[in-house]
C-alpha cells in the first residue's frame, strides 16, 4: 500500500510506485473522479485525445444528421 501525506498548504506527493503505474511525471495532469461518497479514484489525463484517432473503428455506413436526429426523436419516445 503505498501512503502520502497530506501538507500543511493541501499538497500531496504521490508516491513513485503509483506515479510508475498511472505513468505520469511533473507537470502531467491527473483527475480525481468521486466513485463513492468518500471514495475517489485517481486518472491520469496525460494523454492528447488525438491519441484516441482509430480506436473505435469505421462505420458500418455513413448516417445523416438527419437520421441521427430522427434516431434521437424515436430514442426519447
Amino acid at each position: 500500500m503505498a501512503l502520502a501525506t497530506l501538507g500543511s498548504k493541501g499538497q500531496v506527493t504521490i508516491p513513485k510506485t503509483v506515479r510508475d503505474s498511472l505513468g505520469i511525471q511533473a507537470g502531467d495532469r491527473v483527475e480525481f473522479v468521486e466513485i463513492a461518497p468518500g471514495r475517489f479514484e485517481i486518472l491520469a489525463v496525460n494523454r492528447d485525445v488525438r491519441e484516441l484517432k482509430g480506436i473505435v473503428g469505421k462505420a458500418e455506413r455513413v448516417v445523416s444528421v438527419e437520421e441521427m436526429n430522427e434516431a434521437i426523436a424515436k430514442m426519447g419516445r
